[in-house]
């Protein structure tokens, strides 16, 4: 294989359709007509500190996982397959979530999507499915020292260190909604939501967090 990375390879014979957006097009956030307010004086006396992570690139890629696989993904990504399940790996540039035996959720920075599946196709062997679902998701990142506290209010699975460790990430429910919740440290987490829940996921955790003390970044 070349040194090339994800950004620099090219698909020898692919007929692929640039579909990058230009500078006029602008994309907003599923909560950009939401009213996000919290109730504490600030970040370090509230108990819960919320931030949306929008507009990043969301891609599902599924595969059998074969050595020749596993190989050609590192290459493109600079990180290994998870093939553990309920675990993530996560890298300065993307995090791999592992969702099931053949499925993995890859999120990267805004824009990196095409040049990303453009390496795909150049590299990957075997048979192999990459589906960007962008506009359709988006992340809630919820931190603060009494997170677990909230996220029982919420979520079915057990959420104890000793039951949900760093980098642990599971599909679960959320209220009357779903979500992907990934552990990124002791104290905090991340929620993986569809843009469709995302007002009332929002809703919903702003009102759980009444009491702890809720603040949004901005």
């Amino acid at each position: 294989m070349s040194d090339q990375t994800m950004f620099e390879v090219e698909a020898p014979g692919a007929l692929v359709m640039n579909l990058v957006p230009d500078e006029s097009t602008l994309g907003r956030s599923p909560l950009s007509g939401s009213i996000l307010r919290g109730n504490a004086s600030d970040s370090i006396s509230a108990g819960i500190v919320f931030r949306e992570r929008e507009l990043l690139d969301h891609l599902t890629f599924r595969c059998q996982g074969t050595p020749d696989q596993q190989q050609a993904f590192e290459h493109i990504m600079g990180c290994a397959l998870p093939v553990t399940p309920l675990v993530a790996v996560s890298t300065d540039v993307c995090t791999i979530r592992w969702l099931s035996p053949d499925e993995w959720l890859i999120t990267v920075p805004p824009g990196a999507a095409f040049g990303l599946e453009t390496a795909f196709r150049a590299t990957m062997p075997g048979h192999y499915s990459l589906v960007n679902g962008s506009g359709g998701l988006t992340v809630f990142q919820v931190t603060g020292p009494s997170v677990v506290d909230l996220l029982k209010k919420c979520v079915s699975v057990d959420i104890h260190l000793s039951a949900f460790p760093v980098n642990k990430v599971v599909s679960t429910n959320f209220a009357k909604a779903t979500c992907v919740l990934h552990r990124t440290t002791d104290d905090a987490f991340e929620l993986i939501v569809r843009r469709s829940f995302a007002d009332y996921i929002w809703r919903w955790l702003s009102d759980a967090a009444d009491e702890f003390g809720f603040w949004v970044e901005p």
